[in-house]
């Protein structure tokens, strides 16, 4: 029995006949359907792989690896080469979604014309992917990141085997046009910055979730790494150092004066610092030691000295690498500018630690007006009162300020004003300003609408 015409194709070569027959337009139809499902089974993989990965923080996956968590191992070779993984997600859900969309056209095509089966398709596969392919699978995988992540790690490895010859090229392709560009090639590793955990920590706060004391240690901690040595020294004025040649007991009645456990020495001036002198190994070696004639130098320690410009993140681990709880600070001269603890670090990160009847750093009188001492930090100064007073090369503190904007010697009562902000001069000791009443003004057009009658 032949084949009609309308249900094969005749295929000649040389002097064979091939027949091919054709499926009923049901089956193709149903065929075609089955494998869209399928696809987008496999979108919805890609999709929720690319969310689940790049969510898990890499401290994580290291832990889960250390633990020998089944497929962690495999998550970790996936994370070490981001980029690589990123292309292996892209090119599989875009193979995918063609894939649907080709198919679709096609099925359609049987009971549509060609522009209606084009734009059925179209609209179609949109909002199938979209609802099935993209939201829900995201949705899921931001919910059971971890979970999710250990279970897709394995079939990603397979796909990356699959379709390697494709990954190779666009992950060549794509890193020739990031450098062409400019961009970055390693944009994928980091989907949180540091301006988003300020942006969470405020919004912690605002919603009762973080103490404003941990909002400010926070804040804190993330300029630590920005700050320099100068910053945060007790300046050359407030050192309390004891010549090379003072007796034992000078240096300990200065110690006790003082408030001290520790102090600079010097020859000369102060320079020329030779190390520190500890009140214990006065007191031990003056009390219980063999001489009695105890020398200064006998019991110095060695110090470092470092410049006003290094970076206290940096400075930190020096001290803690060579065990000096106190350095000397310098300027590009060699000339002394004051002196750094360990004390004076700790407390850039958890704040002013305060002793016997020391006053509050910043005191306020009420919410709009506090009492600052002049060597309080404008950062500072802004986060308290909420207030944006310029921060220059030539000063850090208040004080400094202050003389920026008068040009001169200040006394005692001088007001100057500042973008909605009274400075009052409370105290001045010498040249030195030691205290000021910083105030917050209302805004202008406040005042304004508060004063016009007819807002009344």
């Amino acid at each position: 029995m032949g084949i009609p015409p309308e249900l094969g194709v005749l295929l000649q070569s040389g002097q064979i006949d091939l027949y091919v027959t054709t499926v009923s337009k049901e089956a193709f139809f149903a065929f075609g359907i089955a494998v869209i499902c399928v696809l987008i089974v496999f979108s919805a993989f890609f999709s929720s792989s690319e969310i689940a990965l790049f969510s898990l923080a890499s401290h994580r996956i290291e832990t889960l690896a250390e633990e020998g968590t089944p497929g962690a191992d495999t998550l970790k070779q996936l994370r070490d080469d981001p980029h690589r993984l990123l292309i292996t997600i892209l090119v599989g859900n875009n193979i995918v979604n063609i894939a649907m969309s080709s198919i679709a056209t096609g099925v359609f095509a049987l009971y549509l014309s060609q522009g209606q089966a084009v734009a059925v398709a179209t609209f179609g596969i949109t909002a199938i992917v979209l609802l099935f392919g993209e939201s829900a699978p995201k949705s899921y995988a931001v919910e059971n990141t971890e979970s999710w992540s250990l279970r897709v790690a394995r079939p990603l490895k397979i796909a990356e085997y699959v379709l390697y010859p494709l990954i190779i090229i666009f992950d060549h392709l794509t890193r020739l046009v990031n450098k062409i560009t400019g961009g970055r090639s390693a944009i994928e590793t980091s989907y949180v910055t540091r301006e988003e955990i300020r942006d969470i920590i405020k919004t912690g706060e605002r919603e009762g979730v973080i103490e404003e004391d941990e909002r400010e240690m926070f804040q804190r901690v993330f300029r630590f790494n920005n700050t320099i040595a100068k910053e945060v020294m007790t300046p050359r004025l407030d050192m309390t150092a004891v010549p090379v040649d003072a007796a034992a007991e000078e240096a300990i009645e200065t110690c006790i004066q003082s408030g001290h456990a520790r102090l600079p020495v010097y020859e000369g001036s102060l320079d020329n610092v030779v190390g520190v002198v500890h009140i214990r190994d006065l007191v031990r070696d003056l009390d219980y030691g063999e001489n009695e004639d105890l020398d200064l130098e006998q019991v110095i320690e060695p110090t470092l000295h470092v410049p006003e410009s290094k970076n206290v993140d940096e400075l930190l681990k020096e001290m803690r690498h060579n065990r000096m709880p106190l350095v000397v600070v310098i300027d590009e001269f060699g000339t002394t500018e004051g002196l750094l603890t360990m004390e004076d670090l700790t407390e850039e990160i958890v704040g002013e630690i305060l002793e016997g009847e020391e006053d509050e750093p910043i005191e306020f009188v009420d919410d709009d007006t506090a009492i600052v001492r002049g060597e309080v930090n404008i950062e500072d100064v802004n986060d308290r009162l909420d207030i944006e007073l310029p921060e220059g090369q030539e000063f850090e503190t208040i004080a400094g300020f202050i003389f920026n904007r008068a040009g001169r010697l200040v006394e005692e009562g001088e007001t100057i004003e500042f973008d909605n902000v009274e400075i009052r001069v409370e105290a001045v000791e010498n040249t030195r300003i030691m205290k000021a009443r910083v105030t917050r003004l209302a805004d202008a057009e406040e005042d304004g609408l508060a004063a016009d009658p007819e807002n009344e």
